[in-house]
C-alpha cells in the first residue's frame, strides 16, 4: 500500500512462559536396527533413456557399475515397491552426472496418491543420504528440473527403514513470547507489562520480535492497550462475552506522524471491549485483522487527525455503534453486526453483515451482499476448563452476522494435549515427524527457518501461528505443503521468503488435485506473504491453491516497497505473482495481494468467487520495456482464458509508478469474455498522477491518471 504522503479529497478533514495441558507421552527407545528394504524389490520408473538399457531395476540392484536414466525431459520418476506398508527412516540417492537439481521423496499406499516426505529445488546431486519420515508401500523419487540437458540418471536408489524412532509429545509451553493477564493483577501491572511490549514494538516493522498477549476470562478495569507490529492481543474465553475489558485497545499512527499506511502485522481477537470514550480506534492498513470482537460503542478505523489509512478487514465482530471508514481508502467487513456505518472512500465491501449500508457503488462505493456463501470461522486458542485448547468452528453456509449470536459458536474442541507447539529451532524433520504421528501444530511467537518442505498430509489438521509465528525457508525449499484431503485449517501464519528463489511460500494439494473438497474444504486465514523488506527474500510466487473448494480468508501478499536497506528493489526482491489458484470453486473473502512484477493474482480453475481485492501495481518498474517488451505491465487480476465460470465484486487496483511515472498498465483486471465469468464493482486509481492503468478491465473503462487521484469506476463487466 501507498507509503507517502497524499491524500484524497474524499477523506474526512512482564513476560510469563504459559505452561498448559503438557501430554506425557512414554518416549521409546531403539525399535530396531535400520534396514535397507529396497534392495532386489520391484522397481518402475516413468521412462527409459533407451529401449531396454538403463532400466528401473538396475537403480535398486545394488551394483554401482549399473544406473537408470530418463528420458530428456521433465517431470520424471523412479519408484520402489517395498511389497508392504513400512516405516520410511532414510532415503540414500547416488547421482550420476545427469542428476535432479528439483525434486521430491514420495510416498504412497496405493502408488496413486502420494504424499511428498522431503523436497528441494536446489539440490546439486552427487551422493545423498536424506533423513526423512514417513511410511507407504511405495517410495519413488519425482524429479521436476534437472542439472543438465540430460535426463535423470540414478546408480542407486536406497530406502531404509527402522533405526531408532521416539515418540514427540504433545502439549506444552505456549513459549516465553507469550503474555497471559489474570483478572486478579492489578490493572497498573497489566497496564506497565502491556506498555513495555508496545514500546518495544511500537516502530519494529522489520524485527525478530513477537509476541502474543492474552487475557484470561474476566472483568478488567481502565486499560488502555496499544498493538506494535508483530503483537496478537486475543480473550482466552469461549466467547467474547468472557473476556471484559472497560477501556481500550489502541491503534494510532503517532509514531509515523499520524499516517496510519504502515500499520501492519497485528490483531486482535475475541474480546468484549467498553471504549471509555464510547469509541475504540483501530487505524491499521494490511495484515491487521479484527476477529470475535464485541465493541459497544463505536470503532473508529482512521489515526487520530484523520491521515491516511490504506485498509484492513474485519470479522465475526459485532459493534454496537457505528463502524467508521472515514480516510480507509478500502475497508473489507464480513458476517459481523454493526450498528451503522460512517464515510466510504474508494472501495468499502460488506458481505454478509447485518446493519451494513445498501449496495450503491460507486456513490458512494459500497459493495453490499448480504449471505456469505460458505466460510468457516478461524480456529482460535482458548481456555477449556483450566486446560488450553483449540476450538474449531463448523462450516457454515449462507450466513450472516456473527457465529457467537445464539451462544457458543457451534464446533469442534480439540484439547492442546493433541498438538505439537513448535519453538524457534525446531527443525522441519521433528515438525514432520510430530504431524505424521497425528498431531495438529501450534507454532510459539517467534522465527523458524526450515531447509525442508513441512507437509501436512493428515485430513482437519490444524496448523496455528501464535502472535505473527514467522517461516523462512532455506536453500529455496517451499515451506508448506498440504496433501489433497479434507478440512486442513492453516491460521495466523507470517511467510517470509529467503533469500534463495522459493518456487511458492505455500501450496495446498498437489499438481492435478481433483478431490472434491465441498463438505470440508480447506481453510487459509490470516495467512500472510512478503517478499523482502526484512530480508532481500525471492519467490516466484507466494500462495499456490491446487486442491478443489478452498476457501482463502484474508490474506496479505506484499513484495516489499520499503523496509531495510538492501532489501528490495526492482532485481532484489524478485516475485512474479502473489497468489495463483488452480482448483475448482475455490472462494476468497480479502484479497490484498501488491506490488508483485507480473500478473499479481491469477485465477486458472473453473467456479471461483473473490469478495474483494486491494491491489497496488508495482512501484518500481525501471521503465516500460524493463516490466514488460511488448505490451504495458500486467493487470492485477487475470482469468485465464479457459475459464468459463467466475464472479467477483469489489476490486480495486492503484498505480504508483515512483520511478518511471511516465509508464502505463494497460488494465487493472484482465478477464475471458464470456456469459459465465462476471465482474462487479471495480475500480482503478493512479495515485497522486504517478503513472496511467489505461482501461479498468479488457480495454473498457476510462484511464485512471491525473494528480487529482481520482478513480475510475465500473459498476459491471461485461
Amino acid at each position: 500500500m501507498r507509503r507517502s504522503r497524499w491524500r484524497s479529497s474524499a477523506i474526512v478533514g512482564l513476560t510469563a512462559a504459559v505452561v498448559a495441558g503438557y501430554a506425557a507421552v512414554t518416549i521409546s527407545g531403539a525399535s530396531a536396527a535400520e534396514s535397507l528394504l529396497s534392495q532386489g524389490k520391484p522397481a518402475t520408473a516413468s521412462s527409459t533413456e533407451a529401449a531396454g538399457a538403463y532400466l528401473a531395476s538396475e537403480a535398486v540392484d545394488g551394483n554401482l557399475g549399473t544406473r537408470w536414466s530418463s528420458a530428456f525431459s521433465d517431470p520424471q520418476w523412479l519408484q520402489v515397491d517395498l511389497g508392504s506398508t513400512s516405516t520410511i527412516s532414510r532415503v540414500e540417492l547416488n547421482w550420476e552426472t545427469a542428476a535432479a537439481k528439483a525434486f521430491q521423496i514420495q510416498v504412497s499406499d496405493n502408488a496413486s496418491t502420494w504424499t511428498s516426505i522431503y523436497s528441494t529445488t536446489t539440490s546439486a546431486g552427487g551422493n545423498q543420504s536424506l533423513t526423512v519420515t514417513g511410511s507407504g508401500r511405495y517410495v519413488r523419487m519425482y524429479g521436476t528440473q534437472r542439472t543438465t540437458a540430460y535426463g535423470y540418471s540414478l546408480y542407486e536408489f536406497k530406502v531404509y527403514g527402522g533405526g531408532t524412532t521416539t515418540t514427540i509429545p504433545g502439549g506444552g509451553s505456549l513459549g516465553a513470547n507469550v503474555t497471559v493477564f489474570d483478572p486478579s493483577m492489578s490493572s497498573a501491572s497489566i497496564q506497565a507489562t502491556a506498555d513495555a511490549i508496545f514500546k518495544q514494538q511500537e516502530t519494529n516493522q522489520f524485527g525478530t520480535q513477537r509476541n502474543l498477549i492474552a487475557f484470561k476470562p474476566g472483568t478488567y478495569n481502565g486499560l488502555n492497550i496499544q498493538v506494535g507490529f508483530n503483537t496478537s492481543v486475543i480473550g482466552l474465553g469461549q466467547n467474547p462475552q468472557d473476556v471484559r475489558i472497560n477501556g481500550d485497545i489502541t491503534v494510532d499512527a503517532g509514531w509515523f506522524q499520524g499516517n496510519a499506511t504502515q500499520n501492519f502485522w497485528r490483531s486482535v481477537e475475541n474480546i468484549s471491549l467498553y471504549p471509555v470514550s464510547g469509541a475504540d480506534r483501530w487505524a491499521v492498513s494490511q495484515a491487521a485483522p479484527f476477529r470475535r470482537m464485541d465493541v459497544h460503542g463505536d470503532l473508529n478505523l482512521a489515526p487520530n487527525g484523520y491521515g491516511w489509512a490504506s485498509g484492513g478487514y474485519i470479522a465475526d465482530s459485532r459493534i454496537s455503534g457505528s463502524e467508521g471508514q472515514y480516510s480507509q481508502q478500502q475497508w473489507f467487513t464480513r458476517n459481523s453486526q454493526i450498528g451503522s456505518n460512517t464515510n466510504a472512500v474508494w472501495n468499502q465491501t460488506f458481505v454478509g453483515v447485518q446493519g451494513a449500508p445498501a449496495n450503491s457503488f460507486p456513490n458512494p462505493p459500497y459493495t453490499t451482499i448480504g449471505q456469505t456463501p460458505v466460510i468457516r470461522e478461524k480456529p482460535y486458542l482458548y481456555l477449556n476448563g483450566s486446560d488450553y485448547a483449540v476450538f474449531v468452528p463448523n462450516l457454515s453456509t449462507n450466513s450472516s452476522g456473527v457465529s457467537w449470536a445464539n451462544g457458543n459458536t457451534p464446533g469442534t474442541s480439540i484439547p492442546l494435549s493433541q498438538f505439537y507447539v513448535a519453538k524457534p529451532g525446531d527443525s522441519a524433520a521433528t515438525i514432520n515427524q510430530a504431524l505424521a504421528q497425528g498431531l495438529n501444530l501450534i507454532f510459539q511467537p517467534g522465527v523458524y527457518h526450515v531447509n525442508q518442505t513441512i507437509n501436512v498430509t493428515r485430513a482437519n489438521t490444524v496448523v496455528m501461528g501464535l502472535g505473527y509465528a514467522t517461516i523462512i525457508p532455506d536453500n529455496g525449499v517451499t515451506p508448506l505443503q498440504t496433501a489433497d484431503v479434507d478440512g486442513i485449517k492453516i491460521a495466523g501464519l507470517l511467510f517470509d521468503a529467503g533469500t534463495t528463489n522459493s518456487a511458492n511460500l505455500l501450496v495446498i494439494g498437489p499438481t492435478g488435485a481433483s478431490a472434491n473438497h465441498a463438505a470440508n474444504p480447506t481453510t487459509i486465514q490470516d495467512v500472510f506473504f512478503r517478499i523482502g523488506g526484512s530480508i532481500a527474500g525471492k519467490a516466484t510466487n507466494s500462495l499456490l491453491v491446487n486442491s478443489n473448494n478452498t476457501i482463502i480468508d484474508h490474506i496479505w501478499a506484499w513484495r516489499a516497497d520499503h523496509g531495510n536497506a538492501g532489501t528490495y528493489g526492482w532485481t532484489v526482491n524478485t516475485a512474479d505473482s502473489g497468489l495463483i489458484v488452480n482448483g475448482q470453486n475455490v472462494t476468497a473473502y480479502g484479497l490484498f495481494v501488491e506490488h508483485y512484477q507480473k500478473y499479481e493474482v491469477i485465477w486458472n480453475g473453473n467456479g471461483g468467487r473473490t469478495y474483494f481485492l486491494q491491489n497496488e501495481q508495482p512501484y518500481d518498474p525501471p521503465s516500460q520495456s524493463a516490466w514488460r517488451s511488448g505490451a504495458n505491465g500486467y493487470a492485477a487480476y487475470k482469468v485465464a482464458d479457459s475459464v468459463t465460470s467466475h464472479e467477483a465484486w469489489g476490486l480495486g487496483s492503484y498505480c504508483y509508478f515512483n520511478v518511471d511515472p511516465s509508464i502505463h498498465s494497460n488494465n487493472g483486471f484482465e478477464v475471458p469474455v464470456n456469459s459465465g465469468v462476471k465482474l462487479h464493482d471495480l475500480l482503478t486509481v493512479s495515485l497522486g498522477g504517478n503513472g496511467v492503468i489505461d482501461h479498468v478491465v479488457n480495454n473498457t473503462g476510462a484511464a485512471a491518471q491525473g494528480t487529482a487521484t481520482v478513480p475510475s469506476y465500473l459498476v459491471s463487466f461485461p
